[in-house]
């Protein structure tokens, strides 16, 4: 059997393959051939790829690295119609992400191959960071720090209408109750906040027993003081934030994004801070990325940002190719993925 590690700068393909090293090791079978391939992200963007969407790297460079891999694991690698044409021994991609956005499932379907993904990888990072996002927002760390270091030391943030807000006692909306929106409510819980949630698909029982509130989407809007995105992002969920579920946070309520950008209009949003209607807002993740030069945000003011970073820890990178590594045993041992995105493709012996 011949693997291909499409790993990144990121997910690297020593990781992959060390952790494929550890689940095969018991397989019984003999080792398998390794091929390794290192994508440029995150030193050049991830962008659209003929077709799929936040890939890295060429289909002629994913063709060529694939010659004779039944299986490859990848975070990034551009897994199109040609890719799949031009692959007939491939029977598995495995992709350490929360979403195979870098797959072209319908064609992938088509070639008979399976293809599974890595829910949960980055959910504690992300957690932590969301929380990181609002308490800076929350209290003006990014700003105080950078007025002190060009020499302006603001003592009127002391004033009353100038300060800041507290977690304990706050009302906080979070909207996507999954993997991150759960570890997100059990910190804010112990800061001494009121959690509501917002998710159709959670089990209402369930969020009640974790300590949370599920609610509707415009109530939480218009009960939170801080909200924060934690969606997928769907047809459905697109700028599932709009102008008018805007309109509903209550004056100088705090709202972060570190979900994808997708889920929230931009475009109301800079007369919302000019005005004071939104007390202040962080961004780890937007409509356009990179940002452009003539981004609409850039000189507002209580605006926090970051470029995509909610993610990116070490401990990601290995959780990555640990769940990834854990779904190529089970192929091998012929058993079902735990976290397939093709269900319908049958695994009819091994590789």
């Amino acid at each position: 059997m011949r693997i291909l590690a499409a790993g990144d700068h990121f997910v690297r393909p020593e990781l992959l393959r060390a952790a494929l090293d550890r689940e095969l090791a018991h397989t019984g079978r003999e080792s398998p051939d390794f091929a390794e391939l290192t994508l440029p992200w995150p030193h050049e963007p991830f962008g659209p790829v003929a077709g799929v969407r936040e890939a890295s790297g060429t289909e002629d460079q994913l063709i060529d690295a694939l010659s004779g891999a039944s299986v490859c694991v990848t975070q990034m690698a551009p897994f199109t119609e040609r890719v799949f044409a031009s692959s007939p021994e491939l029977r598995m991609v495995a992709v350490s992400r929360g979403g195979p956005v870098n797959v072209d499932l319908d064609a992938a379907t088509r070639h008979g191959v399976a293809v599974s993904f890595a829910p949960g990888r980055n959910a504690p990072a992300a957690a932590e960071f969301a929380v990181g996002l609002m308490l800076a927002a929350m209290r003006r760390i990014n700003s105080s720090d950078a007025d002190l270091k060009r020499g302006v030391w603001r003592g009127d943030l002391y004033a009353y209408e100038e300060g800041g807000i507290e977690l304990s006692g706050a009302t906080v909306g979070l909207i996507g109750y999954g993997a991150i929106g759960r570890i997100v409510a059990r910190v804010l819980l112990a800061f001494g906040a009121e959690v509501l949630v917002a998710d159709p698909y959670t089990d209402p029982a369930a969020a009640v027993a974790d300590g949370v509130r599920p609610v509707g989407v415009d109530d939480l809007l218009r009960r939170s003081s801080v909200v924060s995105l934690h969606a997928r992002l769907t047809p459905e969920t697109r700028h599932l934030l709009d102008a008018r579920r805007l309109a509903l946070l209550p004056h100088g309520a705090v709202l972060v994004n570190s979900a994808r950008g997708g889920l929230l209009d931009h475009a109301p949003l800079p007369e919302l801070l000019r005005s004071g209607r939104l007390g202040a807002l962080a961004l780890d993740v937007y409509d356009v990325e990179p940002i452009p030069d003539d981004w609409a945000l850039r000189d507002v003011p209580n605006v926090i940002t970051t470029p995509h970073l909610a993610g990116a820890t070490r401990e990601t990178a290995h959780r990555a190719a640990s769940i990834t590594a854990a779904e190529v045993g089970r192929f091998v041992r012929g058993e079902a993925l735990a976290h397939p995105a093709n269900p319908d493709v049958l695994l009819a012996g091994r590789p």
